[in-house]
């Protein structure tokens, strides 16, 4: 089985290679890795990274942002090879934000690295989204190998998660895409993608058939490194089909072609695959042998590549950290110059506010005396209209007061006249009383009628009219008050309530009212009780509180 990207000394040769300046504006492919300098094995990744980052400040001074976009995926690229995700996230991020406004064809190859970083930090739903977009520019554009290499990745992305149908699906598809593109060594990676689902379902005949066909491709295209990748994967299938001595062929051709190519990661991997056909041909002795060479060569290549991922760290952080640095010495000094013209230009509208406010004060006494003179003026004027009306009022009070006193006068007048007229009729209606009591048969017809005219008399209503419009002139919301809150009130228990209010004795209320004294303390006692009032309440203090 085999890994999802190129091996980190496969990577760091094309990545060196792509830094060169012939490889600056081409387009990156993730399955083409360009091998011909033999000097790219002998650079480090920490000066890999170093050449980017000046190639990088090249592009800035230039405003050149395609040329900074390419570098951003490049070291994402290297980030991601030397295990620092978030790192190459970020940087591949920064990318795609350039090569969005830009170059479609380089974002969708900037979309499938960051859908492979993305896969192996563990998020295939965010990886299958840069696919699947990837997917789509490629197809707008109609470019058949961009196509083809995206399902192969997806694919590929399938097999890693055991799901073998869709992963073939896909294979299939990119196959046909490259095919029909005539693009070589992307065909020859599908069939490789293809070799390796048929390894892992233990289908060794398919697998073997699918390898050949990718050395076959590889060899045409004059790939050396990748060949010796899929050699090993034949030397694979040979030894899980027990064929050791097959399996120690392909085995050491490929540990002579990683010697010649000075490629220690696939040399460790074809050692390893010795020892394995050496210990299934029973010969202990020479597997243990191969066995401690590929193991040194494990600890070798990985204590190297820690020195290549803390040295390209460093000299990320020692960028940052200049970058951090002078970005904070152009905004002291962008800051120190906003400062002095800033200092300019608040002395200058000091000076300017200055005088304004001189002019404003000497502007505003002077409207402050014409303003005052003004005031005096209105002062005076209106001293005088206040003392008019003043006096107006005081005129209109002393009239209303001598129209009150006047009304309470004709109504202590009318109160009056009406007591002493019901004072001569009481006189009047005992006197016929004693008559009838004598029994004087021929006069008592006679004198009940003439009894019968006085009752009468009390029960008329034209005193007591008179009274009421006297009586609302001088207490005028008096009986509306009482209406609204009482509304069950009588006539007679309205007449009994303006006598309280008139401070009038019980003697001279039950002579207007024409009824004994005790059927003057009845008709209290019940009206109290209408007003809810209690046995201790005072029903003249009631009355004499209403308004």
């Amino acid at each position: 089985m085999k890994t999802f990207p190129a091996w980190p000394g496969i990577f760091l040769s094309w990545c060196i290679c792509l830094i060169m300046p012939s490889a600056v504006d081409a387009q990156t492919n993730s399955l083409a890795v360009p091998v011909s300098q033999p000097y790219l094995s002998s650079l480090h990744p920490d000066s890999a990274f170093n050449l980017i980052k000046e190639k990088m400040a090249a592009y800035i001074q230039e405003k050149d942002e395609a040329g900074q976009a390419h570098c951003l995926q490049q070291m994402g690229q290297l980030l991601f090879h030397l295990g620092s995700y978030t790192q190459a996230v970020d940087h591949l991020l920064q990318a795609d934000k350039i090569l969005r406004q830009q170059q479609p064809a380089s974002l969708a190859a900037n979309l499938n690295i960051l859908g492979t970083v993305y896969y192996y930090n563990q998020q295939p739903t965010q990886a299958r989204l840069q696919f699947d977009e990837a997917l789509d520019i490629y197809k707008k554009q109609n470019n058949g190998s961009g196509i083809a290499e995206t399902y192969g990745l997806i694919g590929h992305m399938f097999e890693k998660q055991l799901k073998y149908d869709s992963s073939y699906l896909f294979q299939r598809t990119a196959l046909s895409y490259a095919l029909s593109a005539g693009d070589t060594v992307v065909t020859a990676k599908i069939y490789e993608n293809i070799g390796s689902i048929y390894e892992d379902k233990a289908m060794y005949d398919s697998a073997e058939y699918y390898f050949a066909l990718s050395l076959h491709a590889y060899q045409h295209s004059g790939r050396v490194i990748e060949q010796i990748e899929v050699i090993n994967n034949l030397g694979d299938v040979w030894s899980k089909r027990g064929n050791y001595s097959k399996g120690m062929v392909y085995a050491r051709q490929a540990a002579a072609l990683a010697i010649l190519t000075g490629e220690k990661y696939q040399l460790q991997s074809a050692y390893r695959d010795i020892a394995q056909n050496f210990e299934g041909l029973k010969q202990y002795d020479s597997a243990y042998h191969y066995l401690e060479k590929s193991r040194q060569l494990v600890q070798s290549i990985y204590s190297l590549e820690n020195s290549y991922q803390i040295g390209v760290l460093q000299t990320l952080y020692d960028t940052e950290k200049k970058n951090a640095q002078i970005l904070s010495l152009n905004a002291a000094r962008k800051a120190n110059k906003v400062l002095s013209w800033a200092s300019i230009i608040v002395l200058i509208l000091i000076a300017l506010l200055a005088a304004v406010i001189i002019n404003h004060q000497k502007l505003r006494i002077r409207n402050e005396k014409a303003i005052n003179l003004t005031r005096s003026k209105v002062y005076e004027t209106e001293k005088g209209l206040m003392e008019s009306e003043l006096k107006r009022q005081q005129l209109e009070e002393n009239s209303l007061k001598e129209q009150l006193d006047l009304k309470s006068r004709q109504l202590s007048s009318h109160l009056l006249h009406l007591i002493q007229k019901n004072e001569v009729m009481e006189e009047l209606k005992q006197g016929l009383a004693t008559i009838i009591r004598d029994d004087k048969r021929d006069q008592k017809k006679q004198i009940r009628q003439l009894l019968q005219q006085i009752n009468v008399s009390f029960t008329q209503d034209s005193y007591w009219e008179e009274f009421r419009l006297i009586f609302d002139k001088v207490h005028p919301s008096f009986v509306t008050s009482l209406q609204q809150k009482y509304a069950g009130l009588t006539a007679g228990e309205m007449r009994l309530m303006t006598l309280i209010k008139m401070n009038l004795s019980s003697g001279d209320m039950s002579t207007l009212l024409g009824v004994t004294p005790d059927s003057l303390r009845v008709q209290r006692y019940r009206l109290k009780k209408k007003l809810n009032l209690g046995q201790d309440d005072s029903l003249t203090s009631f009355v004499q509180a209403v308004s």
